[in-house]
């Protein structure tokens, strides 16, 4: 009896639930306010193949957004469009510079992938800054990665 327990107790597994790594990105004022996007936004990436695909769509009203982050280019490329009213569209490219570290739980989970981000740089149409906050990206989903501050329009 106490082997068939042993064994038991070895096969169980403690794989995350959620194990999507994403970077998460707060809008605070220019005086560090929590702020709140009032333009339509949009965020498009390039794929591996030369294509783009969106990654975030039509955001609007929020305090905080999260976004994939690549685990096979040590720079990731994000085109944030800004759209709301009919005289008024920009485009932003914001560009990350990261490690990637393999990350192991076990066999039988499937891979992932931390990172440790380096820079991040950005055209200013839309944005006024961004920073890097928390530069360690792992499961946490909960705090900022980067504050992200964009142009007052009102």
């Amino acid at each position: 009896m106490l082997s068939v327990l042993l064994v038991s107790a070895c096969s169980s597994i403690d794989c995350p639930v959620q194990n999507t790594v994403y970077t998460v990105y707060g809008l605070y004022t220019a005086d560090e306010q929590v702020d709140t996007l009032r333009d339509t936004m949009y965020v498009f990436t390039h794929r591996s193949d030369g294509s783009d695909t969106l990654l975030f769509n039509a955001g609007i009203g929020l305090t905080t957004f999260s976004l994939p982050i690549s685990y096979a280019h040590p720079e990731d490329s994000l085109f944030f469009i800004m759209a709301n009213r009919p005289d008024f569209l920009a485009i932003d490219t914001v560009l990350i510079k990261k490690d990637d570290i393999p990350h192991f739980e076990s066999v039988d989970c499937s891979a992932s992938f931390f990172h440790r981000l380096r820079a991040v740089r950005s055209t200013h149409n839309a944005i006024d800054t961004i920073a890097i906050h928390k530069d360690f990206v792992d499961y946490d989903a909960e705090t900022a990665h980067f504050h992200i501050t964009f142009k007052d329009r009102r």
